[in-house]
């Protein structure tokens, strides 16, 4: 299910409580129809109720105030946290489900009923769409958002509550599809394979979706720029003032969705006085926190000062 930003954990709590809901519905559909493909679909949203509780861990540590040991904050507590989603995703989600779908193959058994898998699996797609569509508008509001290849544009976002729950929602509506497909064609056909096969996609779709998130996770923990927009455009102030002879590319890394450090390296015209330099200085630093708030922390090195 979908959440909004980290500054909106309230839709986090709502998206926690509605999957484990799913799921209990999932469990009890595969209880009546011995689905392997529903099984695996219960376990999908078990691990999805257990990663937004961690979304939700992640955002309340990376808003701890700094400390003499962490003098630039906690905002990586939620990265490290999403690396963990990807971990459990991978392990328990894809797992299970791809060791539920062997199982089945080696030992099929008859299907039951498929109409509470259809009941349930209908619900879980439109409360899961709803979820997609939220959590995609929340991307779009982001500098992320104006990319126009989803991919990509999940790529730019620097915001695991946004991308993670985003992609995981992707990876429920897939999983979903395939599982009706597995029940259906099951019985369309009579063949109890299907459903074990449909249970061996869901894990697969799982543990790619793992994948990503973890290399996502692992460039942000490394310490990844700020957007390529952001860092032209704090180039362009740079370049724009008249006390200013020329710019190195500006140096960024993001320490949390929205504490982006800046190490700006400028040559200023020569002749400048102390007090026309520290005014160049401030200037600079209030044009760039007022068009980019996120930018908590700016150092500023000057260069070129020999000829004062």
């Amino acid at each position: 299910m979908a959440a909004g930003s980290s500054e909106s954990p309230v839709a986090v709590y709502s998206a926690m409580a509605a999957n484990g809901l799913i799921a209990i519905a999932k469990f009890v559909a595969a209880a009546f129809t011995g689905s392997s493909a529903m099984f695996s679909e219960g376990i999908h949203s078990v691990v999805d109720t257990g990663n937004q509780g961690l979304v939700l861990l992640g955002i309340r540590r990376s808003k701890k105030p700094a400390d003499s040991k962490h003098p630039f904050g906690y905002g990586k507590e939620l990265y490290f946290w999403s690396l963990i989603v990807a971990i459990l995703i991978f392990g328990l989600g894809g797992g299970i489900s791809f060791y539920e779908g062997i199982s089945h193959l080696r030992d099929p058994h008859e299907l039951g009923n498929p109409t509470a898998s259809y009941i349930v699996l209908g619900f879980a797609f439109v409360a899961e769409s709803y979820a997609f569509i939220t959590a995609y508008r929340s991307l779009r509001k982001t500098s992320a958002g104006k990319e126009k290849n989803f991919i990509k544009a999940l790529r730019r976002s620097k915001d695991p509550s946004i991308f993670t729950v985003l992609v995981e929602d992707a990876a429920a509506l897939a999983g979903i599809i395939v599982a009706f497909l597995g029940v259906f064609l099951g019985h369309l056909f009579g063949t109890p394979y299907l459903d074990g096969v449909a249970s061996i996609l869901i894990g697969i779709i799982l543990a790619l979706v793992a994948a990503f998130l973890a290399y996502e996770s692992k460039g942000l923990l490394l310490g990844e720029s700020a957007d390529p927009d952001v860092v032209n455009t704090i180039e362009a102030i740079a370049q724009a003032d008249k006390q200013v002879d020329s710019v190195v590319a500006p140096l960024t890394m993001h320490f949390g969705p929205r504490q982006v450090l800046l190490n700006l390296e400028v040559k200023f015209v020569p002749n400048l006085s102390t007090s026309e330099l520290a005014q160049a200085i401030n200037r600079l630093e209030g044009e760039i926190r007022e068009r980019h708030p996120q930018i908590t922390r700016i150092f500023i090195e000057a260069r070129g000062l020999e000829g004062r």
